[in-house]
């Protein structure tokens, strides 16, 4: 009877499964033989989820000239030039990921603990001839012995290299000057799209004369690279099989 059941929630499991995945089977049908579809071009801000950033600020100030001088209170730059300063203007991302880590750690532990308690002398001898069994001496009343041992062993070997360029928009200008960007890219290359993204918060001074940003200035960054398509579908585990890994509990 508890065979039956198990069948009967192994099949339940495989059905929920097999309904998620059919959630999105209709649209993957009908793009068969077809190449990815890029995204449309479109304002980030208009859409679902975007949130305009918010970060601690000083108190602004407002500009004011002094007489007979052309420096203006608060600007950063005598000299006006092309790099990227107000919503709207574009810039470069060089984005340089080198990550790389390895750790190795070994813990080892052992505690032995032994007590022994007794009574000796002329109330031991007491002891023994009146209360205690044959062949059980009081100076053996109580011992006790323990040990614990205890042994771990952990490593992590990582590496990471991306090296690539997108251009960003300036989305937002904060109080300070400081520019929250954006920038997204997608290249189709017969039926495999690959994604950039790249997000976060720059200093106007970090950006370069030639109006690029290396992505480790970024403060806050956001970047993501993947992507869709029949590669990236044969790379990853079935719907299927993804929740019956999360629901079977070995």
């Amino acid at each position: 009877m508890s065979t039956l059941k198990s069948a009967k929630f192994l099949l339940l499991g495989v059905a929920v499964a097999s309904l998620a995945a059919g959630c999105g089977a209709p649209d993957r049908l009908a793009q068969v033989g077809q190449q990815p579809a890029l995204n449309a071009i479109q304002d980030p801000t208009t859409t679902a989820g975007y949130r305009p950033v918010q970060m601690p600020m000083p108190e602004p100030q407002k500009a004011h000239y002094n007489a007979n001088s052309l420096w203006r209170s608060g600007n950063r730059a005598f000299f006006e030039d092309q790099r990227a300063k107000q919503i709207g203007d574009i810039l470069t991302v060089v984005v340089t990921i080198s990550d790389k880590a390895e750790f190795d750690n070994t813990t080892e532990r052992s505690r032995s603990d032994s007590s022994s308690n007794g009574v000796g002398g002329a109330l031991g001898t007491a002891i023994d001839t009146i209360f205690m069994p044959s062949g059980v001496a009081a100076s053996d009343i109580a011992s006790v012995d323990s040990s614990s041992n205890f042994s771990g062993e952990g490593s992590v070997d990582r590496e990471e290299t991306l090296e690539t360029s997108v251009a960003a928009v300036v989305l937002q200008v904060l109080p300070n000057g400081n520019l929250v960007i954006e920038g997204r890219q997608e290249v189709r290359v017969n039926f495999e799209v690959r994604e950039l993204v790249v997000a976060g918060i720059v200093r106007p001074e970090d950006i370069s004369s030639e109006n690029t940003i290396v992505s480790e200035k970024i403060a806050e960054a956001r970047i993501g690279y993947g992507g869709r398509g029949q590669i990236t579908d044969v790379q990853q585990p079935r719907y299927g099989s993804q929740v019956l890994d999360i629901m079977l509990p070995f």
